[in-house]
């Protein structure tokens, strides 16, 4: 995999990531680098390691064009370089999804066909009885930690992203014939910004936090 395109210092990344609204039109990003950065998101962790994320990438000025107003007229989703969609696939709750898994870890010596057969069970018992809301919540779960890693990743390449979740899901999906069984989860514009982000702050970890079951 390729690496001179990365910044080293995980601690500059983290830092310095910033939600940019305002990107460089005439930047593009090459469908190898879009698919670079998604492997690396996709080693967020999830839920039995069911890998239930799919994405929905649009780097197409006309396609782009039709999420515009879908987006509510937000100038980022024509202007950034792509704009990932990022769903979740209901049909990941499966032991035929576990099985695919877990077959290839088997395959690449990672597992036993032993603990293959303990896991995929497991999936049946534990996913089989979840309801739809819950299955949704750990959609949404997995899908925002995946977020956060492809951001990292793609800041890590000089990259500059940010999350929407203000876009009709509604209309989005009639527009592009999305299947009931995927979810959706979020946008993420990604690309050069046009100039320096805004400076943010935060609260103190004091003001947030609590210890040993102290509320």
């Amino acid at each position: 995999m390729k690496t001179e395109n990365r910044t080293a210092d995980f601690y500059d990344i983290i830092r310095s990531r910033r939600s940019v609204r305002t990107y460089d039109s005439s930047a593009k990003m090459t469908e190898g680098e879009l698919k670079e950065i998604l492997e690396e998101a996709m080693l967020a962790p999830s839920g039995t390691n069911l890998n239930p994320w799919r994405f929905m990438v649009f780097t197409d000025p006309a396609e782009k064009a039709k999420l515009f107003p879908i987006a509510f007229g937000q100038q980022q989703v024509v202007d950034a370089s792509a704009i990932i969609v990022v769903l979740g696939d209901m049909n990941a709750y499966t032991v035929e999804n576990a099985n695919r898994i877990n077959q290839r870890a088997v395959d690449a010596g990672y597992m036993t066909d032993e603990v293959k057969d303990i896991i995929n069970n497991g999936v049946e018992n534990y996913y089989g009885s979840a309801n739809e809301q819950t299955k949704k919540e750990w959609q949404m779960l997995d899908g925002g930690l995946l977020a956060m890693q492809f951001m990292l990743a793609a800041k890590a390449r000089g990259y500059d992203t940010i999350p929407m979740l203000g876009y009709s899901i509604e209309q989005f999906r009639n527009e592009f014939n999305v299947p009931e069984n995927l979810v959706n989860i979020l946008m993420i514009a990604v690309g050069k910004a046009s100039g320096p982000a805004y400076p943010t702050v935060r609260l103190g970890v004091d003001e947030v936090t609590t210890w040993n079951g102290v509320v």
